[in-house]
């Protein structure tokens, strides 16, 4: 009977053991998609201020153009074209500047135990 009871008490604690490995797979994902959407929301609100920010200096930089060249529609030429310039500099750098940082962030987080 000894033997018995000390499977017994074994497959007890495999038990208990798997039981908390679950609860603490569960504890640690949770706790990285917090950091995941957090980081997210928090660039959401960065982006939307951001884009506050850039249209009310472009109004200025337009004004400001207008009134040097004395003509309105040539200074909302220049600030398109500015933008222009900006958008096909962020496509060509797409990676640097979107992917690579994203992609590290997220193997950062997923991958590197926290210790």
């Amino acid at each position: 009977m000894a033997n018995g009871t000390n499977y017994k008490e074994l497959i007890d604690e495999l038990k208990k053991y798997l039981t908390l490995q679950v609860d603490y797979t569960k504890l640690t994902v949770v706790e990285k998609m917090a950091v995941l959407f957090s980081a997210a929301s928090v660039a959401i609100i960065i982006c939307l201020l951001a884009i506050c920010v850039l249209f009310y200096l472009s109004m200025a930089l337009v004004q400001y153009l207008s009134e040097v060249m004395d003509c309105l529609w040539g200074a909302n030429l220049i600030v398109a074209l500015l933008y222009m310039v900006l958008l096909l500099a962020v496509v060509a750098f797409k990676k640097q500047l979107i992917v690579d940082p994203i992609a590290k962030f997220l193997s950062k987080l997923f991958l590197n135990p926290k210790e």
